[in-house]
């Protein structure tokens, strides 16, 4: 049966996949997480007892947690992976709502929030790759997705003059090129390696409530232009929703369709919205 193993499962859409996968219970579902004791107990109170939930201490910007995490997945597994499913990232509001010029008249904190922004969201996730690797070399499926968004996606960043989350952006685009660098080495092993977007979703990242005038008027003209883009868009999708669409496209992905180091959306195209 099919063996996943997804990092950043403790919440938001990391918990969404973890549910919607081991809502199966011929699935094995890995998950890494700093805090085990928390995601347990959350697991424990909003799924109830599913014991084909395995929950792994890792924060993937560490290397050595991650080195002991697929140690100890090989032992949940019997030695190999189907999916790896690399979800937790960095998320700053560092970015939210400035352009990079103005961001850049903070030169210590730009700095500082990229460097965190590429460490966990690009460094950690190459790691988490290669020391993987082996795992999926020795699944069925082999397919290997990555959360990205598509505010990295040059032609929408350009087409609607997106000004905010460029530090993010960044650190996403990163991962692009990570995905096909890495499906240039290991398509020929018969791994897929993925780029998904799951869209505007709804996640508790912002309360209007909370936000000054300036960042509220810089959320509604970002989504001024996700209108003007998509006529049809009527505000984020549930984590339900999003992560249902996610699945779809990765299960419908395969490399004989060439969308190996590919970069999709929700839509299973270039259509983001």
């Amino acid at each position: 049966m099919p063996t996943y193993v997804v990092t950043g499962v403790s919440k938001g859409l990391g918990f969404e996949i973890l549910r919607q996968l081991s809502s199966d219970p011929s699935n094995t579902v890995v998950g890494l997480v700093r805090d085990k004791i928390a995601t347990e107990k959350k697991v424990s109170e909003e799924l109830g007892k599913r014991p084909n939930v395995h929950i792994l201490v890792a924060d993937i910007a560490k290397y050595g947690d991650l080195k002991k995490a697929a140690a100890d997945t090989a032992v949940i597994t019997g030695g190999s992976v189907d999916y790896l499913i690399a979800n937790a990232a960095y998320k700053t509001n560092f970015d939210s709502f400035d352009p990079i010029g103005i961001l850049g008249e903070n030169p210590q904190g730009l700095e500082e929030d990229l460097h965190k922004l590429i460490d966990t969201n690009v460094l950690g996730n190459i790691h988490f790759y290669n020391l993987f690797m082996p795992l999926v070399l020795k699944g069925k499926v082999k397919k290997v997705i990555c959360i990205s968004s598509g505010m990295a996606d040059l032609d929408l960043c350009n087409k609607l003059e997106v000004e905010t989350g460029s530090l993010y952006s960044i650190s996403k685009g990163a991962m692009n090129v990570v995905t096909a660098k890495f499906n240039a080495q290991y398509k020929k092993d018969g791994v897929l390696f993925l780029g998904i977007c799951p869209g505007v979703v709804d996640v508790g990242s912002f309360n209007p409530a909370e936000l000054t005038p300036h960042q509220l008027s810089g959320v509604q003209s970002l989504f001024g232009k996700f209108i003007q883009y998509a006529p049809h868009f009527k505000g984020p999708a549930t984590p339900q929703t999003a992560i249902r669409a996610v699945i779809n496209v990765w299960e419908n992905a395969s490399i004989e369709k060439g969308d190996g180091g590919g970069f999709l959306s929700h839509l299973g195209n270039k259509q983001w919205l």
